[in-house]
């Protein structure tokens, strides 16, 4: 019987440290592509002296958790952005099947992301969404908002349901949502009108999650999607025909 029983030894310090930031990975308290604070801070921090605090990020960078980028600094990284973004980031430009099937992706994981972020987001997780709606209503007035900023928007509706597999999923094939955003835009911004409608479609969305109404949320979330797909089915049809 005593033979099943190992000795208890104390941890060392870095691998407290270690265990700290993969629980807050876990949590989604660091978001994947978020840089950390610096090992000096870290250091303040926690209480512990620098040398622990760089054996620590070494480990973490060997289990793949972070990553250091060249000009400085070290992030949280994409836990599977290596297997998945890059091939399919080059099969799908200008590719319309692979659009439209990204768009079904996005009607599955951003309608249930939209339901969860009206219950979880946090008041300045709300502020941001508030901003960027802002900046797309301003760029709106002169005829159409970037890509860039609609693809933020619809991350951080992600990035607040503190899911942190769903936000590591969307973060992987973050480049493929943009790609859909961006041929959707140039679709859109054709036909008189669309920009008001869009615009007027991304504030219900925000409104049913700064107003906490899950059901409104995933539901506006869905009428936005939906106007995409129908987008992206007139491309694949146009490229059968």
């Amino acid at each position: 019987m005593a033979t099943v029983f190992k000795p208890i030894r104390p941890k060392k310090i870095s691998e407290e440290i270690v265990e700290q930031i993969k629980e807050l990975i876990s949590i989604g308290e660091l978001k994947p592509g978020e840089r950390i604070p610096s090992e000096r801070e870290l250091a303040t921090m926690l209480g512990v002296s620098r040398p622990s605090v760089r054996e620590a990020i070494m480990v973490l960078d060997a289990m793949g958790l972070l990553e250091s980028r060249q000009g400085g600094g070290t992030y949280v990284r994409s836990l599977t952005a290596a297997t998945l973004a890059d091939p399919l980031s080059s099969m799908v430009e200008g590719n319309p099947r692979l659009l439209y099937a990204l768009v079904e992706v996005r009607m599955g994981l951003e309608t249930w992301s939209a339901h969860l972020a009206a219950s979880r987001a946090k008041k300045d997780e709300v502020e941001r969404m508030e901003k960027l709606l802002a900046i797309m209503k301003e760029q709106a007035a002169r005829g159409g908002w970037d890509a860039e900023v609609d693809s933020q928007f619809h991350y951080a509706i992600t990035a607040a349901t503190h899911n942190t597999l769903l936000l590591h999923v969307l973060n992987t094939i973050h480049d493929l949502f943009h790609k859909t955003v961006q041929v959707a835009l140039t679709q859109f911004y054709r036909k008189e009108g669309m920009v008001e409608l869009l615009h007027a479609q991304h504030q219900e969305i925000f409104a049913g999650i700064a107003n906490r109404d899950p059901d409104r949320a995933r539901a506006a979330m869905m009428t936005h999607l939906s106007l995409v797909e129908e987008k992206m089915s007139q491309l694949l049809s146009d490229e059968e025909s």
